[in-house]
């Protein structure tokens, strides 16, 4: 099965080719780029990629901008049709902004650009994204950001909670987030925003090298569900 994957680009996006070369690695085939100009989106899509960056200099607040540009109507549109979306740093931060996800992206706890490879607790194991892990298993992914403050009310909080919503979480103190928050997922699961970069650890398991293999895993996870679907 040849799956089709489109990787999104903002003005000031700067992982776009990153998450494409991931893409391709775990599939084979090289995704599409979609400028965010763009009006519409193939039909046929079978998995949508909001890169890390910091989509028109971050201007407003983080992701605020983007969240309006023409191709995020068919992005959410896709989303409402089932198509899995996965948001990355500045792609959560986007995907927050346009409702997709709850809660909103907020400035680091300690008002500095945080980067270093960081532990996460696997806390769904349910969602095309983490059905590959185990719940309560620990990876390291790095992350790079400074507005990963996730927020949100209490009730939102608790939902979800109370809907094992909460993809990931960071095993110590990262920038703030409330409850350790570092991923979320949509309420159908095929939606996931997460603040650490999974295509920053892309190295083969069996040949390990420079960022690690625990990021390969989260695309390995959607392609395995795609295919099984």
């Amino acid at each position: 099965m040849a799956l089709n994957a489109a990787v999104i680009t903002f003005p000031g996006s700067n992982c776009d080719r990153d998450m494409a070369v991931a893409l391709e690695t775990v599939t084979g085939k090289a995704p599409m780029r979609v400028w965010h100009g763009d009006a519409d989106l193939p039909a046929n899509l079978d998995f949508i990629a909001l890169p890390g960056g910091f989509s028109y200099g971050d201007y407003l607040r983080a992701g605020a901008m983007a969240a309006k540009s023409p191709i995020m109507s068919a992005v959410i549109k896709a989303a409402e049709r089932g198509v899995p979306v996965l948001g990355v740093c500045n792609g959560f931060q986007v995907l927050c902004e346009s409702e997709l996800l709850p809660g909103v992206l907020m400035r680091n706890a300690n008002q500095r650009f945080v980067c270093r490879t960081v532990g996460l607790e696997i806390a769904n194991t349910s969602s095309p994204f983490t059905n590959g892990f185990t719940k309560g298993e620990v990876i390291r992914v790095p992350v790079a950001h400074h507005d990963g403050n996730y927020f949100a009310d209490d009730a939102t909080l608790d939902a979800l909670e109370a809907e094992d919503r909460v993809a990931f979480r960071y095993t110590e103190p990262c920038n703030g987030s409330q409850r350790d928050i570092a991923g979320v997922l949509s309420s159908n699961g095929r939606v996931l925003g997460m603040m650490p970069h999974p295509e920053r650890a892309m190295e083969n398991a069996a040949h390990p090298g420079l960022g690690g293999a625990d990021g390969r895993r989260v695309f390995e996870s959607v392609v395995e569900s795609l295919v099984a679907a």
